[in-house]
C-alpha cells in the first residue's frame, strides 16, 4: 500500500466522486442512445461490453468497453493530480465499486473487467498493459471472455510485483477476488463445458 499522505476529508470526498463516476452504467446508456433497447434485456443482462456485442453492434459495444475502461482511469488520474498516489488508489476502488453497485441501477452493475483493467493503466500503464494483453492473448486462444478477464485478474498482482509496483499488490488482490466473485456464474458454466465464446449469443 502507498503512505497514507492525503487528510481523512479530502480522501472521503476522492472515494464519494469516484464511486459515482464508477457508477455511471456506459452500457446501458449507449445501448439506449443507439436503439438497441435496455441492455438489462438482452443476453445475459449484464451491463458489460461482452453483453453489448451481443446485440450484434460491435460500435456500441467498443464504446461501453471505452467508457468503461475510462471511468476508471479517469478517477485514478484526477484524484492522484489532486491529493496523490493514496487518493489514487482509494479513487481505483471507490470507482470498482461504483461500477459494481451503480446506485443509479439500484446497485445491480456489471463485473467489472473494463473498469479494473481502466484503473491498472491508470496506476501504472506497464502493469495495466501487461493485464490487458494477458486478456488479449487468452481471448485469442480460448474465444471466452469471461476466461480471460479471469485470468488477466488473478495475474495482474503477479505483474505488478515483477515490474517494480508492489505497492499496488493489495488493492489489485481485492479488485480481482471481487471479479472472481461476480463470475461465480461463468465459472460454473467454464466447468461444465457451457460458457458461451466472444460474439456468440446467450
Amino acid at each position: 500500500m502507498p503512505e497514507i499522505t492525503t487528510g481523512a476529508a479530502a480522501l472521503i470526498l476522492t472515494a464519494v466522486l469516484g464511486y459515482l463516476l464508477g457508477s455511471i452504467p456506459f452500457g446501458v446508456v449507449v445501448t439506449k442512445v443507439m436503439g438497441l433497447g435496455d441492455l438489462r434485456q438482452i443476453g445475459s443482462g449484464n451491463i458489460g461490453a461482452t453483453n453489448v456485442l451481443r446485440t450484434g453492434n460491435k460500435p456500441a459495444a467498443l464504446a461501453t468497453l471505452l467508457f468503461d475502461g475510462g471511468k476508471g482511469a479517469v478517477a485514478v488520474l484526477l484524484a492522484r493530480a489532486w491529493a496523490g498516489e493514496d487518493a489514487a488508489q482509494l479513487a481505483a476502488l471507490a470507482a470498482f465499486l461504483g461500477h459494481l453497485f451503480p446506485v443509479w441501477l439500484k446497485f445491480k452493475g456489471g463485473k467489472g473487467v473494463a473498469t479494473f483493467l481502466g484503473t491498472l493503466l491508470a496506476l501504472a500503464f506497464p502493469v495495466g498493459l501487461a493485464a490487458c494483453a494477458t486478456w488479449l492473448a487468452t481471448a485469442l486462444v480460448s474465444r471466452i471472455s469471461s476466461l480471460s478477464a479471469l485470468v488477466a485478474s488473478a495475474t495482474a498482482f503477479i505483474w505488478a510485483a515483477l515490474l517494480g509496483h508492489g505497492s499496488m499488490v493489495i488493492l489489485i488482490v481485492t479488485l480481482a477476488t471481487l471479479v472472481f466473485w461476480r463470475h461465480l456464474p461463468n465459472i460454473e458454466r467454464l466447468k461444465a463445458g457451457t460458457e458461451p465464446r466472444i460474439g456468440g449469443k446467450k
